[in-house]
């Protein structure tokens, strides 16, 4: 069992075949009656059964604990690592905080223990910029890093050893990610195909193929069935990850795509462009839904809300906005940056924001008034990746001036 803000994970073995399950918990406030709650999702889920159902009120009340934490958390600088030789390419925490990674233009990632800042591991093996890494979350024992010279190498975060190196592109690798499930970590190329791998067998299991330029954005929804690619060819694909086949293809931007996401239940998908906006897709059936206007520059990055309800988009314009994804109004706007934001991210809970900007700051806002909370200042070169724990209570920021900021 695994928990997350808005969610269960349940794994278990059928014919012989490990499988997880999701349960979403989308309604749950503090003062839910938790008991009641799992007796209701028991019903309709015979993989709860009598003897776990204790456990599982326990992590829901867990929940409810983080739910109702104090809210105004005020973020300190804790450490500066000279991470890299070169400038960073991206930061990543694990899902409980404990550590993260860096990727480089040096060619390495590098683990980092968050508590100390010490440096666990260097994961060398790359010959050219290690451009995109992740964990695969909720797990955490493994990483991804994508590459440069074409590959994608798979690593035991505990030992750093190099597991698998995933070779078949033809180009660049610009974007990875995990599975919820980790049987499969995906890659997406500027040879205008992903793939999807198998994490165990260290194989090629399927090429996404049907995109007329390169991939720079990809995402699974969370049951695992499904992930979507976003190209420079100005379309979004949907594909069924057991087949590879394309379901769908989301037409309607003018621009490349910049961002492209499912929310938690898998029914919607949001996608940012270059040609300004930002838009609301039906995932089951394709369809358009609507078009979020208002920036007046390139949109760079979107994201949801852990529980689906809120969108918030990053521009180069200087500002993000936030949306509500029922109404599609604009319900609040981040101003205060002095060059483009190019990376946003909710925290757990969805009720703050953070914001990465060329400007040298980070900005942390509160998500129902757009009002700027925190303005976490020091680097000396732009910021481009940043990333909040699973708490909440720790921010990672990454520069172009080669280091990386605990917060």
């Amino acid at each position: 069992l695994f928990y997350f803000l808005k969610g269960i994970i349940l794994e278990y073995v059928e014919g012989g075949e490990p499988k997880t399950r999701s349960i979403d918990l989308l309604k749950l406030r503090p003062d839910t009656d938790a008991v009641a709650l799992v007796e209701e999702i028991q019903k309709g889920e015979s993989l709860i059964t009598a003897s776990c159902k204790e456990h599982i009120i326990h992590l829901v009340q867990r929940l409810q604990e983080k739910l109702g934490e104090e809210k105004h958390h005020k973020f300190n600088l804790f450490k500066v690592l000279r991470a890299h030789i070169l400038p960073l390419t991206n930061v990543a925490f694990n899902k409980s905080g404990s550590c993260f990674i860096t990727g480089s233009y040096d060619s390495t990632c590098k683990v980092w223990d968050t508590a100390s800042g010490e440096e666990l591991h260097t994961l060398e093996g790359h010959r050219n910029v290690v451009y995109a890494v992740a964990f695969n979350n909720p797990y955490g024992d493994k990483i991804a890093t994508a590459s440069f010279d074409k590959t994608c190498k798979l690593w035991s975060t505990e030992t750093g050893k190099c597991y698998h190196t995933f070779r078949g592109h033809k180009a660049e690798i610009v974007c990875l990610s995990f599975n919820l499930q980790s049987t499969l970590v995906a890659t997406g190329s500027l040879d205008t195909t992903a793939k999807l791998w198998d994490i165990e067998k260290g194989e090629e299991r399927v090429t996404l193929c049907g995109h007329s330029a390169e991939i720079v954005v990809l995402s699974f929804n969370t049951t695992g069935d499904r992930i979507i690619t976003g190209s420079s060819d100005h379309s979004v694909a949907v594909w069924d990850v057991l087949s590879g086949r394309m379901l769908h293809i989301l037409i309607g931007h003018r621009g490349e795509i910049s961002s492209a996401q499912f929310n938690w239940d898998c029914s919607l998908i949001v996608t940012g462009s270059m040609d300004k906006t930002c838009m609301l897709w039906n995932a089951v059936n394709g369809t358009h839904i609507a078009t979020l206007t208002g920036h007046n520059d390139e949109i760079l990055d979107v994201r949801f809300d852990y529980v689906g309800q809120r969108i918030v988009t990053a521009s180069a314009d200087g500002s993000a906005r936030v949306y509500n994804a029922g109404t599609k109004q604009c319900i609040a706007k981040l101003e205060g940056h002095a060059d483009e934001i190019s990376k946003v991210c909710f925290n757990p809970k969805g009720n703050r924001i953070l914001t990465a900007s060329s400007d040298k700051t980070a900005r942390l806002w509160d998500a129902a008034t757009g009002q700027c909370l925190q303005i976490l200042e020091g680097h000396t070169d732009e910021i481009f990746s940043c990333a909040f724990n699973y708490k909440g209570d720790i921010i990672i920021t990454g520069s172009k001036d080669n280091t990386c900021r605990i917060w």
